[in-house]
């Protein structure tokens, strides 16, 4: 299984996708994955074609995302055109790139408490994928829908590939999110593992808190909720994905106030049984206390931005070290 990054791991850095490509290859990584346009200086197909020779080049596979198509949601942008109009377009920088998946999202948690029902969102996005289902099959491309900052459920997430149409639609996993809404990684990977494409990974630590419990995402091998064994379930379940790191250890601890009634306003479906696969990973969990930097990602001063610039690649490189040592992943 090849292993990669997703270059999110290290915006921090401002560093062109040509100087991605290169820490990647110096560090040993074989998959480069650009989750949105933004990190790109150009989407004209020659540039891109320059983007791809020198990946070639290094001998590393690309991947390529977007972020919000679902046109309610609070994070979609109307910036670059429709929500039909953008996917449309990264749907031919994929092909350019030479990818066969392209990976996109719904929003975030914040689409779960909004007047409009997280229903009509789901099917404003599924509206999108069905405009673009033809170009996508002529390109001989798959569209995969990430579980993304809360947004939906693991349980949901595969309804929704299935009603859209799993011909063209399946998953890209992350492995981090789910903690953000008290759902073990283990039962996102269980509903999911039929449909994933490619994956967002890092390991997360959660353990408990007056409130309910804390989860904080940390490198890889530094959590508490089993990366190991997730890992090699990976493996078995989806051998042909790439196991594209994803490491994000800068931000705070989340607190998770699931025992006061309000929290579950919007899980209201979620089933106990599941959730209670993630309250034995708190019950056995411990608080994460190495020294780390994190930071209000929303106000930064040019000192901290180059601290965290510094301390992405720190986790990354550690995270990979993980990976080959102890899981057996990557050259």
């Amino acid at each position: 299984m090849k292993l990669g990054v997703d270059v999110f791991t290290l915006r921090f850095n401002d560093w062109t996708p040509f100087q991605h490509l290169d820490y990647a290859h110096q560090i040993g990584l074989e998959v480069v994955m650009f989750p949105d346009p933004a990190f790109f200086e150009s989407l004209d197909e020659g540039y891109l074609r320059r983007v791809k020779a020198h990946a070639d080049q290094l001998g590393i596979e690309l991947e390529v995302g977007m972020y919000s198509i679902c046109p309610t949601s609070t994070s979609f942008s109307n910036k670059r055109g429709t929500a039909v109009e953008q996917l449309s377009e990264m749907l031919n920088v994929a092909n350019v790139l030479g990818c066969k998946v392209l990976r996109t999202l719904l929003g975030s948690n914040a689409d779960r408490r909004t007047s409009t029902p997280l229903r009509t969102h789901i099917e404003g996005m599924i509206g999108v994928l069905h405009a673009v289902r033809k170009q996508a099959n002529d390109l001989g491309i798959k569209i995969a829908l990430e579980n993304h900052a809360g947004d939906l459920l693991g349980r949901e997430l595969k309804a929704v590939i299935e009603e859209a149409g799993p011909d063209f639609v399946g998953a890209c996993i992350d492995s981090g999110n789910p903690v953000w809404v008290a759902e073990s990684p283990f039962v996102t990977l269980e509903h999911l593992a039929p449909y994933i494409l490619m994956s967002h990974i890092r390991d997360s630590a959660v353990w408990p808190h007056p409130q309910g419990a804390v989860a904080q995402w940390v490198a890889m091998g530094d959590g508490t909720i089993g990366i190991e064994q997730w890992a090699k379930l990976y493996q078995e379940k989806c051998p042909n994905a790439n196991f594209t790191l994803e490491i994000i250890a800068s931000l705070a601890p989340k607190v998770l106030d699931y025992l006061n009634p309000e929290y579950w306003s919007v899980y209201p479906d979620y089933p106990a049984a599941e959730f209670a696969q993630f309250l034995k990973l708190v019950s056995t969990g411990q608080p994460y206390t190495q020294p780390i930097l994190t930071a209000d990602w929303g106000n930064l001063a040019p000192e901290v931005k180059t601290a965290l610039a510094f301390e992405s690649r720190v986790q990354l490189e550690k995270s990979v070290k993980y990976c080959r040592n102890v899981l057996g992943i990557g050259k």
